[in-house]
């Protein structure tokens, strides 16, 4: 693997949590280019010694772009590696424009949402049968604007479970929002770093939750996650391991 772009998904923050394939790239790369304010940097450590390690909270597009081409060119196996899975919120769209417009090799390895790590936090199932079955990933507004009819207070409508990024910052804003449809007592819980050693969990209702969050100094690094589905007992079993439900790989059991 020389003389291309990797982009990878390094997970929510524990090492243990990226995937072997991205390990390996990791391991072989020539160049690292790492979101270094959100990366763990134990993830980097596993970096071969002569490998020349970029930190891109202090580069700009161009400067990316710039020791990626240089290194491709060069034959070099170039690892960009962003947070969580690069999918969600990781500015990956217009690098990977550029590289084509370059005529540059690139792939993309996935990984960890935070999302999925907040989940496993809070040992919650996101899509609970009769309760909700859709799991809405959005942002508030700020200053990477959103389409309007992308509001949370819009798709706050839709009653589903909701996972609000980058913007515990806002909370009071985003919990306002919310209650134009939502229920005041509605569980919510934010997850300030999920998987990483110092993770911390703070469960509320649209009610209290903002002033939880303050007390806790959570402003950065955190995930909203608000539904039913935080709240719920006696959950309704899926018809998936129902002994009476036959699908093409079992026969159900008569009544």
């Amino acid at each position: 693997m020389t003389g291309k772009v990797i982009f990878i998904g390094a997970g929510p923050g524990d090492p243990e949590l990226l995937t072997i394939k991205a390990f390996r790239v990791i391991e072989e790369a020539d160049v690292i280019i790492y979101a270094g304010s959100l990366v763990n940097p134990e993830v980097v450590g596993y970096a071969k010694s002569d490998a020349l390690i970029y930190n891109s909270a202090h580069m700009n597009l161009d400067e990316i772009l710039e020791v990626m081409e240089k290194s491709v060119l060069e034959g070099k196996l170039v690892a960009r590696v962003h947070t969580g899975d690069p999918a969600i919120y990781g500015a990956i769209g217009e690098q990977m424009e550029a590289l084509r417009k370059k005529d540059i090799d690139y792939e993309i390895i996935p990984g960890v949402s935070s999302l999925f790590a907040t989940a496993a936090a809070l040992e919650s199932e996101l899509t609970l049968p009769e309760v909700s079955q859709t799991v809405i990933i959005t942002r508030p507004g700020g200053r990477t604007p959103k389409p309007e009819r992308e509001s949370i207070h819009l798709l706050a409508e839709h009653g589903a479970t909701m996972c609000i990024f980058l913007g515990v910052h806002m909370i009071d804003k985003v919990v306002n929002e919310l209650l134009t449809s939502y229920d005041p007592d509605t569980p919510v819980a934010v997850v300030q770093k999920a998987s990483w050693t110092d993770e911390k969990i703070v469960r509320g209702t649209l009610k209290d939750i903002a002033g939880k969050v303050k007390v806790e100094g959570i402003q950065k690094t955190a995930l909203i996650v608000v539904g039913d589905v935080l709240g719920t007992s006696g959950v309704t079993p899926s018809k998936l391991y129902d002994s009476h439900f036959t699908h093409e790989y079992r026969k159900g059991e008569e009544k």
